[in-house]
């Protein structure tokens, strides 16, 4: 049984599910979806967490894209 974590990108009506791998980071996550973690902050569970922060199996992860200009 493969084990899943569940992504939805804010604000961009994405959302999917990621396949958990022992020792996944929110960074990996980002990179799954398309962001990096100069362009967008993650929440898991409700709670906003650093790009080197691990993930398990079965966490929600909301990603906020960055919005920056000038």
């Amino acid at each position: 049984m493969s084990r899943m974590i569940r992504v939805k990108v804010l604000g961009r009506g994405i959302e999917k599910e990621v396949e958990w791998k022992r020792g996944m980071k929110v960074a990996d996550v980002l990179r799954e979806v398309g962001f990096n973690t100069e362009s967008a902050i993650a929440r898991v569970n409700g709670k906003v967490v650093l790009e080197d922060d691990p993930v398990g199996d079965g966490d929600y992860v909301e990603v906020i894209p960055v919005v920056s200009g000038g």
